[in-house]
């Protein structure tokens, strides 16, 4: 059974064992805001293979490189100070970055260039426009003066990572039924780089797929379950351990 801790705006899970590794996650927009709710399936499913993870919570805001800063500065707090049978070991030293839609855009912003990880493993990367994501705060933001596009804007997160984002092993995974994935046009960045090493998986599913709680599991027993979701959470789960085996 994995453990569970609340650390300010970070989840912290262990397995039931010695962790393998360590993964930091990073969610969607508003998914992310209650992790422990919005991912609990496939946490928990990646803890069943052995990871220990720390999930950042947030609210999505204009300022993309900002927040991206942020969950850098706050994933590495958590490695090097991480409270008492929290402690960081040898396998915790360069963790697997792991996002979903926004989330992967922040950690492709960290501010270390992706330098100090494994990889990282993305899952329906989204990087719309403010205007097409939450086109009332873009039409408020014109009224009234204030920030109304995302910054940095979607060409130029394109842009950034073409020049400056350094880490070569990345996993791109994309949902067969999702509209709103734009993981191609991330593959193009990433392989525009000399000596890149990303690929591009897709699996059944679609936007929603990495988001459920397993509510009914947890309010009413195995018997209420919906077993197409935890079929799925076990299969990226399994999908990601193995990539990261992979020489």
């Amino acid at each position: 059974m994995a453990r569970w801790r609340q650390w300010g705006d970070l989840w912290q899970v262990l397995p039931a064992g010695r962790p393998r590794g360590l993964i930091e996650f990073i969610g969607g927009s508003y998914l992310a805001a209650t992790p422990q709710l919005s991912y609990r399936r496939l946490i928990e499913a990646l803890a069943q293979c052995g990871w220990q993870l720390h999930v950042w919570s947030y609210v999505p805001g204009f300022d993309h490189q900002q927040q991206a800063n942020a969950a850098w500065r706050r994933f590495r707090e958590a490695r090097t100070e991480p409270g008492e049978g929290w402690g960081p070991s040898a396998s915790l030293e360069r963790p697997l970055r792991l996002g979903h839609s926004l989330g992967c855009k922040l950690h492709l912003l960290a501010p270390d260039g992706g330098r100090g990880c494994l990889g990282l493993a993305a899952l329906s990367f989204n990087n719309f426009s403010a205007e097409r994501s939450v086109p009332l705060l873009a039409e408020l933001g014109q009224q009234f003066n204030f920030r109304s596009e995302f910054s940095p804007s979607p060409q130029e997160t394109l842009q950034q990572v073409a020049s400056s984002y350094h880490q070569p092993r990345n996993l791109l995974v994309r949902f067969s039924r999702d509209a709103i994935d734009q993981s191609q046009s991330l593959l193009a960045a990433l392989q525009s780089r000399p000596a890149d090493r990303s690929s591009l998986l897709e699996l059944p599913g679609d936007h929603l797929t990495p988001s459920s709680a397993g509510l009914r599991r947890q309010l009413l027993g195995d018997w209420a379950d919906d077993p197409s979701r935890q079929r799925s959470a076990q299969r990226l789960s399994a999908v990601l351990t193995d990539w990261v085996a992979e020489p």
